[in-house]
């Protein structure tokens, strides 16, 4: 597709914009410069800003300027959130994740070479203003009988708790943000996510409003669970890009896990699938939906993009060796430790039986059942077949001296831990 906004459109990128046919025509006569905000409300980024910054990576390789915006300023107050208000962290734990995020976002953009990304600080040029012409030269563009209509400030004035002046206030920031880079570098589009619709308008109204400029906004669908709620951090369902709050193995597997339904669109958002691609996959989700072809190529795309080549091979053998027959004892520590985490278990010791361990771990009811599981052969340690009710773990079954694998049939699997 030679159209950038034909290529976002069909891979599910574009939900609202203020006008499409002059988007259209500006992306096509080009370049354009484009900036999308990250608020500093967290340590990480999560999956929502992953879509944002898929988008901006199409439009810099379409020849258009991006500029990467870490709000060290509005990261300080924070966007309302529909059902409370936030709690407000202090500027030196906010400073802390502009930081860390600024080095997080680096790795998806080119920030050298031909037509480098921006990255900025909001920081910079609102830390200077002062409350008074803050008023008069910006509030005095905002009429606040069209900004309580915004949806979320409408459902938080119906609400008990209400909202303060301090988050109401919120989108005229980020609007001032519209209006900066517009004056300093010709930004002429914001893009975000769709539960940011509001705040786009403000800028566009306020860069209409000040200067007399025709700019643009563009939203993506937000990104939703099984159940239809978004996947963000005031949902307490975020999947963090920090391997730190989300290990690699874990980010893997919810990709592995996606349902049949929503894997091709998933798809067409997060890796470099193209039209010509699509039927064949199409074909085998609808024909051999057993094979998780589809996810496992999601899951492998998704985990490159976000951890690395490196982090990817060694989860994909975490995954092969928990879930098939694989060496688990040639899997690195801190991948095997993130597996297992993920598995329900017990405790163990060495010259403990296994009759006594896989009680602990909940394989077996009893000393009895046990045994009868045993006998029957459906109990392996670390992918090995163990039929002897008399075993006594010895350290060596204890993986990095952490924990043993335990697996009743092909599904049931528990990790016996040992105590610290």
């Amino acid at each position: 597709m030679s159209d950038i906004f034909d290529e976002l459109q069909w891979r599910g990128l574009v939900a609202q914009t203020t006008d499409e046919a002059a988007l259209r025509r500006a992306l096509a006569d080009g370049p354009v410069t484009v900036y999308c905000g990250f608020d500093p409300t967290a340590a990480s980024l999560h999956i929502g800003h992953l879509v944002q910054l898929i988008i901006l990576r199409h439009l810099q390789r379409s020849g258009h300027h991006v500029i990467c915006l870490v709000g060290g300023s509005t990261g300080q107050i924070g966007d309302p959130r529909p059902t409370s208000e936030r709690v407000l962290h202090t500027k030196e734990q906010t400073a802390e994740w502009v930081s860390s995020i600024q080095e997080q976002v680096r790795p998806f953009l080119r920030f050298d070479g031909d037509n480098p990304a921006r990255m900025v600080n909001n920081l910079d040029w609102t830390q200077g203003i002062s409350a008074l012409d803050f008023l008069r030269d910006i509030g005095k563009h905002f009429r606040v009988n069209s900004m309580i209509k915004r949806d979320i400030v409408a459902r938080r004035l119906e609400s008990e708790q209400g909202i303060s002046y301090t988050e109401f206030s919120y989108q005229l920031l980020q609007a001032l943000d519209f209006l900066h880079l517009f004056r300093e570098y010709d930004c002429t589009l914001q893009v975000g996510g769709n539960d940011q619709w509001g705040n786009l308008l403000s800028g566009v109204d306020l860069v209409h409003a000040a200067e007399g400029a025709r700019v643009h906004a563009q939203t993506a669908p937000l990104i939703t669970d099984a159940e239809g709620k978004k996947l963000g951090k005031s949902e307490g369902n975020a999947l963090w890009l920090n391997p730190q709050l989300m290990s690699p193995y874990a980010f893997y597997q919810y990709w592995l896990n996606t349902e049949d339904a929503v894997v091709i669109d998933r798809l067409k958002v997060f890796t470099e699938i193209t039209p010509e691609e699509l039927p064949e996959v199409e074909r085998q989700v609808a024909e051999e939906p057993f094979r998780r072809a589809a996810q496992r190529r999601l899951a492998h795309e998704v985990t490159t993009l976000v951890h690395g080549p490196d982090a990817t091979a060694s989860v994909e053998a975490a995954s092969a060796a928990l879930f098939g027959k694989g060496d688990v004892s040639a899997l690195d520590a801190q991948t095997l430790r993130d597996a297992l985490a993920e598995l329900p278990g017990g405790p163990a010791e060495p010259g403990q039986e296994i009759v006594d361990v896989l009680v602990a771990t909940g394989v077996a009811d009893s000393r009895n059942g046990a045994r009868r599981l045993l006998g029957e052969g459906g109990i392996s340690l670390n992918n090995v077949k163990v039929a002897d009710p008399e075993y006594v773990l010895v350290d060596s079954d204890f993986l990095h001296g952490e924990a043993a694998l335990i697996k009743r049939g092909r599904k049931h699997q528990v990790a016996a831990r040992r105590a610290v």
